[in-house]
C-alpha cells in the first residue's frame, strides 16, 4: 500500500508541475469614448511582474512596482505606454495623459485619458504592449464607442485593429 501511494505522488507531481510551468501572456485594454465629457477613458490591466520585468530590462533594473514607488516609476511607465500604444482618432494621431496607476493582487492597472474628443467617426489602436518581451503576447481590446461595443484580441503578427463608424 505505501508503495503504490508513493508511486502515485511521484507521477502527479510531476503533471502538476508540468501544468503550472505554462503561462499566459496577456493583458486587457478597456477603451470608453464617454461623449458628455468628450473623453476616451482608457484602463489598462497587465500582470505585474511581467510589466515590472519590462520596465527592469528596459530602463533601470532596480525598479520594483509596489505601493512605495516614487514619482520616477511613474515616468518609466508612462514613457513605456507611450512607447506601447498608439491611437488615431478620425484618422489624426491622439496623445493620452497618464492618470495614475493602482494595484489589485497581481494585476496593474493604468488609467489613461485623450480629452478634447468631440465626436468619433473611426478609431484606431495599435498595441504593443510587452511584445518585446514575449512572443506569445496577447493584448485584448475591449472598446465602448458611441454605444458599439467590440472586442479583439492584438498579437505581435496582428497588433492594429480599426473601427469605423460612418
Amino acid at each position: 500500500m505505501y508503495l503504490s501511494k508513493t508511486l502515485l505522488v511521484l507521477f502527479i507531481i510531476p503533471l502538476f508541475t508540468l501544468f503550472s510551468i505554462h503561462k499566459y501572456y496577456i493583458s486587457v485594454t478597456q477603451i470608453e469614448y464617454v461623449q458628455d465629457k468628450q473623453s476616451v477613458q482608457i484602463i489598462t490591466r497587465v500582470f505585474l511582474d511581467d510589466f515590472e520585468n519590462v520596465l527592469r530590462e528596459r530602463y533601470d533594473e532596480s525598479i520594483t512596482l509596489d505601493k512605495t514607488n516614487g514619482a520616477n516609476v511613474n515616468l518609466y511607465i508612462e514613457r513605456y505606454l507611450n512607447n506601447k500604444i498608439k491611437i488615431k482618432i478620425n484618422g489624426t494621431a491622439a496623445s493620452f495623459a497618464f492618470i495614475g496607476k493602482e494595484y489589485d493582487l497581481d494585476i496593474m492597472k493604468c488609467y489613461l485619458e485623450i480629452e478634447g474628443v468631440e465626436s468619433i467617426e473611426s478609431f484606431e489602436i495599435t498595441n504593443t504592449v510587452l511584445f518585446d518581451m514575449f512572443e506569445d503576447q496577447q493584448n485584448i481590446i475591449k472598446t465602448k464607442i458611441n454605444s458599439k461595443q467590440k472586442s479583439f484580441i492584438l498579437v505581435a503578427q496582428n497588433d492594429n485593429a480599426v473601427l469605423n463608424f460612418n
